[in-house]
């Protein structure tokens, strides 16, 4: 692993990713994804980074919409995040994987000039030891979306003995008092 340390987003980068304008709809967004069988394009305006759009944000817009063809009037930097996650080329590859808490791809910049995208394949392929960072990362953000759901439908959290089994577990309030999450589904 001790290579590992010397190897930098530059060295396994994709350069030159597909990108599209601010100005592209959803729906050609869309078609250009499947098209290229991708989940996700930089948003490039003069070549200068300025947003991200993904298969994700496409969704969410799509359910919030009456009709598909309304995807025709939503530009891709209507939809894309305000705060934008980069890494630099020089940036070592096991920091990069570090600032992939949330994403699974991120633009690689210059001065916010897009120069390439980095994904979490591009660094499995480079190196499949890295594959348990990558699985505790996943593990760990759908923790964090559980959680944030209980949280928006007033659960409170904490860890102690489930009222109902006994087991030393997550617990949750629910009607039953704290739960397991077994119990809670019971």
């Amino acid at each position: 692993m001790e290579i590992m340390k010397e190897i930098t987003v530059a060295d396994i980068m994709t350069r030159n990713p597909l990108t599209v304008s601010p100005e592209t709809s959803l729906l050609d967004c869309a078609k250009k994804m499947l098209k290229n069988k991708l989940v996700g394009f930089p948003i490039v305006q003069k070549e200068k980074l300025i947003g991200f759009i993904t298969q994700r944000d496409i969704l969410w817009a799509l359910i919030k919409l009456k009709e598909i063809n309304d995807l025709r009037k939503i530009k891709a930097i209507g939809v894309s995040p305000r705060k934008l996650v980069t890494v630099s080329p020089n940036m070592p590859i096991e920091k990069a994987i570090k600032k992939m808490k949330k994403y699974y791809r991120l633009p690689v910049v210059i001065n916010e000039k897009l120069v390439g995208i980095i994904a979490a394949a591009d660094i499995l392929l480079f190196n499949p030891e890295f594959y348990p960072e990558f699985e505790e990362l996943s593990k760990i953000r759908e923790e964090s979306e559980k959680l944030k759901r209980l949280k928006k439908i007033g659960y409170k959290t904490s860890q102690g003995y489930c009222e109902e089994c006994g087991n030393y577990d997550s617990l949750s309030k629910s009607g039953k008092g704290l739960v397991c999450d077994e119990c809670r589904e019971k």
